[in-house]
């Protein structure tokens, strides 16, 4: 498990846990997300000879503590025909020193690996909920003379409009769309979305892959029972094909969500002998599209026993 820093009222940090699920994502389509964010630089790495590299602990002169960078990458840059260093940071979280930290951590990169990579690019990704300019310069200077200046790569995912990225066929594209700019009275056309996305890629992908990206998507997408039932069916009634593919795809996602709520209101029917409240439910749930196949297995009762209860 990793850990973030949140500052308090005081002034001070305290370390609480964060979800892997971020870095994984970037770990797995390192290629993917430059492509994405920063085509430019995309056309001169090489990446088919790209590796990731083991976790670096730095210690860090402004807090006077140790920390691990989030992510390094070995990867070869086409006009140098040499391997260079990528470092990533996600920052999920305001803090005022951060373009500062930023240089910290390329300078010990830099002191460690001058002699082996002759460049260090350091990218930052910034995924708080608040829109606002993030500095990713740090420049020292008298008037005579320029000191130091520091530029990293930045994306600011709330600053990016979601309707740019629902065309592409890029996976991490659909894994942050919900980090993405937009407002409240689009929070359904940016799920159904992401729901369309994901079935176009799912083509392409594995099921391992395809579930990371849903693993990261639900991080940031509130949770609606009854809207996401309502998407579903919309999808199933225009391409009967697509509801069906939707469905195979729900253990990855929030099918589990729904059969737990299932298999709590039969639970909690069996255990007061309300038999009838489990005919209910079997009989709500076939009538939002769960076949009885998807039904039995979930219950662990046979197809037989739900067709039966489905009819009375």
């Amino acid at each position: 498990m990793e850990f973030i820093e949140l500052e308090d009222k005081k002034g001070s940090y305290q370390a609480v846990p964060h979800d892997e699920a971020f870095k994984k994502l970037l770990q797995t389509f390192f290629a993917e997300f430059i492509a994405l964010f920063f085509p430019e630089l995309d056309r001169l790495l090489d990446h088919t000879h790209t590796r990731l590299l083991m976790q670096e602990l730095l210690v860090d002169v402004v807090g006077q503590e140790s920390r691990s960078l989030d992510l390094l990458v070995e990867t070869r840059y086409k006009s140098l025909d040499a391997f260079i260093l990528v470092h990533i940071e996600p920052q999920s979280y305001r803090q005022r020193d951060f373009h500062e930290r930023m240089f910290i951590y390329f300078s010990r990169l830099f002191e460690k690996y001058r002699k082996t990579y002759p460049l260090i690019i350091p990218i930052a990704i910034f995924s708080a909920d608040d829109v606002r300019e993030e500095q990713n310069i740090l420049t020292m200077s008298i008037p005579e003379q320029d000191i130091l200046f520091f530029h990293f790569y930045k994306v600011e995912l709330r600053r990016q409009n979601w309707r740019s990225f629902i065309t592409s066929d890029n996976p991490v594209a659909a894994a942050l769309l919900a980090k993405m700019g937009y407002n409240k009275k689009e929070e359904r056309e940016v799920r159904t979305a992401y729901l369309r996305m994901i079935l176009r890629l799912q083509i392409n992908l594995d099921d391992a892959r395809l579930a990371l990206i849903m693993s990261v998507a639900d991080l940031y997408f509130e949770p609606d029972i009854e809207r996401d039932q309502e998407i579903l069916r919309e999808i199933s009634k225009e391409n009967p094909q697509e509801g069906e593919k939707i469905m195979k795809l729900m253990p990855a996602w929030s099918r589990a969500g729904y059969e737990e709520g299932i298999k709590e209101g039969i639970e909690k029917g069996e255990e007061n002998g309300k038999t009838m409240e489990r005919k209910v439910i079997i009989q709500k749930f076939l009538g939002k599209g769960f076949s009885p196949e998807q039904l039995a297995e979930t219950l662990e009762i046979s197809v037989d026993e739900v067709m039966k209860l489905g009819k009375q």
